[in-house]
């Protein structure tokens, strides 16, 4: 677990499912990552995560709030997906929060504890982030971590069809200073 002053980020537990499908199930939340997800489809997103915390011991783990245990989402470091140029077996950074978590400063403070557990844990030099061009917000938050834009690192995401308004993707970078 990593704590830091208003959160925890931790391993998921099977009380996390319900409110994560709710986040899953939210059109704004997902507006940048995807379709909605049914029931099924968070429960295999989640054992993917548990499954790279006991493997790799790390991931993108759950979000707690420390004032009253709420869980907000994740945030975590996980590898890279596989088949995009530059970025085979790079350490990635992410996070979804549920909407109302959104504009308290959340993202930031569990993106700076991940970051430092990463670069305090793992060998990785550099750790990425990548998103849609529309995603604003995410984006934003990359620049404000530090990360700096990789142009050269844009890529048009593999399991997205050409024309998928989603496929689209721009890359961050930060490195071990």
């Amino acid at each position: 677990m990593i704590a830091t002053n208003r959160l925890t980020l931790r391993p998921w537990g099977k009380d996390d499912l319900a409110p994560f499908n709710a986040m899953c199930r939210d059109p704004e939340v997902m507006e940048h990552l995807g379709p909605l997800q049914s029931l099924a489809e968070t429960r295999a997103v989640i054992a993917r995560q548990a499954d790279l915390q006991a493997t790799r011991g790390h991931c993108f783990w759950a979000l707690e709030r420390n004032e009253d245990g709420a869980f907000l989402g994740f945030c975590g470091l996980k590898i890279a997906p596989e088949g995009i140029a530059g970025l085979e077996g790079a350490l990635e950074i992410g996070w979804r929060l549920r909407r109302d978590a959104w504009g308290k400063g959340y993202a930031r403070e569990a993106a700076i504890a991940s970051l430092a557990w990463g670069f305090a844990n793992l060998a990785d030099d550099r750790i990425i982030a990548m998103t849609t061009p529309a995603n604003v917000r995410s984006w934003g938050l990359m620049a404000r971590l530090g990360m700096a834009r990789r142009h050269d690192l844009d890529f048009d995401h593999p399991a997205l069809a050409a024309g998928d308004p989603l496929r689209a993707h721009i890359t961050y970078e930060i490195r071990r200073s």
